[in-house]
């Protein structure tokens, strides 16, 4: 049995767990997300806690049960807590302001860049160089502020760009004469 299936996730107060036919829904104050089940695994809901087996002695049930429990894991987190992810902006003229699911850019390019957020993504941004990302699906929030990250990652030299709020760039030396 994987050691990360061993331990069963419990679930709070608040969030309500359903067995479809073909998904595990998980919902919450912060909405509601689904898991498809998978035949390796077998999910078991007792007392609050959700508890992950696998249905057979092969590696990939083994693997399977793991991962499942990590996914749902994350899904009743996102769900009554949220995501969290926190950019920040280095570098003159570099600005972004959000309005509603629009997040408009200036990146020291020649035009602005529009991003437009995904379903189940807010954006707020407290100032001009920080932007705050939150949902309750923890790979879609990761995914866009991997996206807006892209669109200009820290260079090495002077360090500007969009980066994560802790996040540390290795700073490389200048050219010497």
């Amino acid at each position: 049995m994987s050691r990360v299936a061993k331990n069963p996730v419990t679930v709070p107060a608040g969030v309500e767990v359903k067995f479809g036919a073909e998904a595990l829904v998980i919902k919450g104050k912060n909405g509601e997300l689904s898991f498809p089940l998978h035949s390796d695994v077998a999910i078991e809901f007792n007392d609050g806690k959700l508890t992950f087996v696998a249905n057979n002695s092969s590696k990939q049930a083994n693997a399977m049960s793991g991962t499942a429990r990590a996914l749902v894991s994350n899904m009743v987190k996102g769900v009554s807590e949220g995501f969290e992810k926190r950019l920040q902006l280095i570098g003159v003229g570099y600005r972004a302001q959000a309005q509603g699911k629009i997040l408009n850019l200036s990146l020291g390019f020649s035009h602005p860049i529009v991003y437009e957020m995904p379903e189940g993504v807010s954006v707020q941004t407290p100032s001009q160089t920080e932007i705050v990302l939150t949902g309750s699906d923890k790979q879609v929030v990761g995914q866009v502020a991997a996206e807006i990250r892209a669109f200009r990652a820290p260079e090495p030299y002077k360090g500007k760009g969009v980066r994560y709020v802790g996040e540390v760039v290795v700073m490389k030396e200048a050219k010497k004469k």
